[in-house]
C-alpha cells in the first residue's frame, strides 16, 4: 500500500535503445520509497516491455492516452495532478521534438502539457542526432520553460558512435529527482 507522505514520481520511458535502463530507474525509485508510475509510449514499449516495469513499480503502466481514470476522468490528468516530478528517461528525439512543440498524441505528450510538476529530462539518442540543430532548438526552448535536463553522457553509443548522447547514469538522474523533491517539500 503506498504511503501518502511519498513522493511521486511518473517516469516516462520512450523508444530509445537506453529504455532497458529505465528498468533500473524504476527498481532504484520504489527502494528509495518513491510512489512510481510508469508511462511506456509505443516506440518505448518496442525495448522494454509494460510488464517489466508493472512489476518493478507495482503499479499498472500507462500505455494509452485514452486509459479511464478515477471518477471516469482521462488516466493521464490523473497522473499529471499527483506527480511531484515527471521525468522521461530515456527522452529520445523524437519525445523532445513532440514536447517542444506541444503535441499530445499519446499518453506522455498529453501528460506534459497537463502537469504543472517539475520535469526533468534524461536526452538518450545518437550523437549526431543529440548534436543536430533541431534537436539543440528543442531542448533549449524547452529548458526556457522550466524543463530540466540530466545528461546527456558521452561514450560509446549502441550504434557505434562515441560523443554524446548516452542516457546519464542512474544515480545521476536520482540525486536531480531527489533534489527536486526535497526543493518542493521545503516550499510546501
Amino acid at each position: 500500500m503506498p504511503n501518502p507522505s511519498s513522493p511521486c514520481v511518473v517516469l516516462g520511458v520512450t523508444g530509445s535503445i537506453a529504455a532497458f535502463r529505465a528498468a533500473d530507474l524504476a527498481s532504484a525509485m520504489v527502494q528509495r520509497g518513491w510512489e512510481v508510475h510508469a508511462v511506456l509510449t509505443a516506440d518505448g514499449e518496442r525495448f522494454l516491455p509494460a510488464l517489466t516495469l508493472a512489476a518493478l513499480t507495482h503499479r499498472a503502466v500507462h500505455t494509452s492516452l485514452w486509459e479511464e481514470g478515477k471518477g471516469g476522468r482521462m488516466g493521464h490528468l490523473d497522473l499529471a495532478r499527483v506527480a511531484d516530478v515527471v521525468l522521461v528517461a530515456p527522452a529520445s528525439a523524437d519525445c523532445i521534438a513532440k514536447a517542444a512543440h506541444g503535441l499530445a498524441g499519446d499518453v506522455l505528450g498529453a501528460l506534459l502539457l497537463a502537469t504543472e510538476a517539475p520535469v526533468v529530462m534524461v536526452p538518450a539518442m545518437n550523437t549526431n542526432m543529440w548534436k543536430h540543430v533541431a534537436t539543440q532548438a528543442n531542448v533549449k526552448l524547452l529548458g526556457q520553460r522550466g524543463v530540466q535536463w540530466v545528461g546527456p553522457s558521452e561514450g560509446r553509443l549502441a550504434c557505434g558512435a562515441e560523443g554524446p548522447g548516452r542516457m546519464a547514469p542512474v544515480v545521476e538522474i536520482i540525486q536531480m529527482v531527489e533534489k527536486i523533491i526535497k526543493k518542493r517539500a521545503g516550499s510546501k
